[in-house]
């Protein structure tokens, strides 16, 4: 019969599963930066569709006032993916001082608060040749195409194909984008 003296050391066994530890992360990390880095770029190159593709077409996107504030939410912060969309929504024009005799704002009121009424003018940036026959505040119903404008900055902005003068609906007040939009006009 033998018997086995085993001796164990407690610092050089934490130093072992520290070791065994972080050789696992290492893995898991470099796993992660291939698939990140590398694997999406074979990817591209079949040309298959993932989550971020766009898939242009000439249909017209109905927007209405329950998804207006999502929708320029969603094309405000995804630009590229909304590039080439066609879409329909009415609302009212609206210029600031220093815009172009070709622009306006195809505006909405977004209420912050149902109790004191408190709202927003919220809507896309529109350019049309003929804008100035649409005095401020007329109800317009148009349809256009989103591309990349400037305003400031690279901004969406609608180029109007149709417009036509409509009645104002009984309700011309829009909803929020969703529960985690924080209005900011009073921030300043």
């Amino acid at each position: 019969m033998f018997l086995y003296n085993i001796r164990l050391n407690g610092k050089r066994i934490v130093k072992f599963m520290f070791i065994v530890m972080l050789i696992v992360i290492l893995i898991i990390f470099s796993i992660g930066v291939y698939n990140i880095f590398f694997k999406n770029e074979k990817e591209a190159n079949n040309n298959t569709l993932t989550l971020t593709d766009t898939i242009k077409t000439d249909e017209i996107y109905e927007i209405t006032p329950e998804t207006y504030s999502t929708v320029l939410n969603s094309v405000t912060n995804n630009l590229d993916s909304y590039v080439g969309c066609n879409i329909h929504f009415t609302g009212y024009v609206y210029r600031l001082i220093d815009f172009e005799e070709n622009q306006f704002v195809l505006a909405r009121d977004m209420l912050v608060n149902e109790n004191t009424m408190q709202s927003l003018v919220v809507g896309f940036l529109c350019t049309y040749d003929k804008a100035y026959e649409f005095p401020d505040y007329t109800w317009v119903d148009i349809t256009g195409t989103i591309v990349k404008g400037d305003y400031y900055g690279e901004i969406a902005e609608v180029e109007v194909k149709n417009i036509f003068e409509c009645q104002e609906p009984e309700n011309k007040y829009v909803s929020m984008p969703n529960d985690t939009y924080i209005p900011t006009a009073n921030m300043f």
